[in-house]
């Protein structure tokens, strides 16, 4: 009786959860959902502004409906199709909210590298650029600027959302200054000043990133509020602040490397200083966060020794370093924030 009961949707809906997927992926990177933005097309419209062909026009459109991307009244020929609410809000290259950043980079550089997970599980290696031409991710994103500039973009549109949690719950009130290590585009930096206007934000990365930097900071109207500084977190002293951030960067490295830029933030803090890391904490128990073990795995196909981790493993961590207490804040979905206390 209890086989009969089993049912096989979960592993045919995961198993071949690609399919969907690679739907969506195509669909944002052709700038679909911008086209859509507040107006309604029919699917001829459609075809014409994309350049699709006749074949499989509407099974593409009517799957975006069924999975929920788009809203449509008729049918086929006589169809008007929408954005959903959520769609509309997130990816709308023109709004500020859009998070297609990390999906654009899914598509054109994720999505083909994951086909090798297995490969990267049996001899532990980067699945990324490196396996093909010996440089790291970074060197190979950070020597073609437009990719460069995709890649600050993709990781602003998926933080976006927590950083902006951060800078509203965060208590900045006994605080005057803030350094975001490996500030990328600035973004993080720029949600705190925004919402936060007794304090003054650093954002700290290395010299190719500060024109992007710089660019987005003037775009906010927050030149007078965030400074950008160049320089290497391995190489470099990070400049001295009350509370230190890193968002996405210690998933990065291996456990060596995660402990030169914990020691290297705890000498930048004063005593009751807070180092505030931003990651997709998997859960202690290590059954609850899937995707941040994902994102792990996404570690392993991107990096040489990167890997995620538990706010047990960063306890771990920063108490070697010398930190005395450690917090934890949930942000949005999947992330949290885990706080070291000088």
């Amino acid at each position: 009786m209890e086989s009969n009961q089993i049912d096989p949707s979960k592993i045919m809906q995961i198993g071949m959860g690609f399919w969907a997927s690679k739907t969506l992926l195509t669909a944002v990177n052709m700038g679909l959902f911008t086209h859509l933005a507040d107006t309604e097309l029919s699917g001829n419209e459609i075809k014409n502004k994309l350049s699709l062909h006749n074949r499989s026009l509407y099974d593409f459109l009517d799957t975006l409906v069924a999975l929920g991307f788009l809203n449509r009244t008729g049918l086929k020929e006589t169809a008007k199709y929408s954005n959903a609410s959520d769609t509309n809000l997130f990816l709308d290259k023109n709004k500020q909210q859009y998070v297609g950043g990390i999906l654009e980079m899914a598509n054109n550089r994720l999505y083909p590298f994951w086909n090798d997970l297995e490969t990267g599980l049996k001899t532990g290696l980067p699945q990324n650029e490196a396996k093909y031409n010996k440089a790291s991710m970074f060197k190979a994103i950070y020597a073609d600027p437009a990719r460069l500039k995709e890649f600050i973009f993709a990781m602003a549109g998926v933080q976006m959302g927590n950083f902006i949690t951060f800078a509203k719950t965060f208590d900045f009130s006994n605080y005057k200054v803030l350094c975001d290590v490996g500030g990328s585009g600035g973004h993080l930096s720029a949600m705190v000043a925004m919402n936060n206007p007794n304090m003054k934000c650093t954002s700290f990365d290395l010299p190719k990133v500060a024109p992007i930097a710089t660019e987005v900071i003037k775009s906010m109207g927050l030149l007078e509020n965030v400074s950008i500084a160049s320089g290497d977190f391995f190489e470099d002293d990070i400049p001295s602040a009350e509370i230190i951030t890193m968002g996405n960067i210690l998933h990065d490295w291996g456990r060596a490397e995660k402990k030169v830029l914990l020691q290297k933030a705890y000498d930048a803090l004063p005593n009751g200083g807070k180092l505030v890391v931003i990651e997709n904490i998997i859960d202690d128990a290590r059954r609850e966060n899937a995707f941040g073990l994902m994102m792990s795995l996404n570690m392993l196909i991107e990096t040489e020794a990167g890997y995620d981790f538990s706010k047990a493993d960063f306890d771990e961590l920063v108490f070697e370093v010398g930190f005395s207490k450690t917090e934890s804040m949930p942000l949005s979905g999947p992330t949290s924030a885990v706080i070291a206390i000088k």
